[in-house]
């Protein structure tokens, strides 16, 4: 289940805290989207699945500064309506997809032909 959590961060410099806390957030396992919300941009908003938000302010603390949890919650998931597939055009043709193989290069060794020496033969 999709769960919103929203997070007060406090920032010292508000710029690269704000950088910084985002990054953060972004690499928790189970984050699908990070937004600045709140009048002041102070608040996170993090939307995703199976998210550990007290490993996830734990972080925001040590490596951001102060930060508390406002508020975890489910995530409403926005219901867009349903449109009709268009139709497929007669005229046009399906597009195919192309395969191609590769086939290994066979390993070539090199040949040594060893014979026995005659005493009469001559090198020509």
């Amino acid at each position: 289940m999709m769960q919103k959590v929203l997070i007060r961060v406090t920032m010292v410099d508000q710029k690269k805290s704000r950088t910084k806390a985002m990054q953060i957030a972004a690499t928790v396992f189970g984050v699908e989207s990070v937004a600045l919300k709140g009048a002041d941009k102070d608040q996170l908003e993090v939307i995703g699945e199976g998210i550990d938000t007290v490993e996830l302010a734990k972080l925001l603390r040590k490596k951001v500064g102060g930060a508390d949890l406002l508020s975890v919650g489910p995530a409403k998931e926005e219901k867009k309506p349903a449109a009709a597939p268009a139709p497929a055009k007669k005229d046009e043709t399906p597009a195919v997809p192309v395969q191609m193989w590769t086939y290994p290069m066979p390993l070539s060794y090199p040949v040594y032909e060893i014979r026995e020496s005659e005493p009469n033969c001559s090198i020509m």
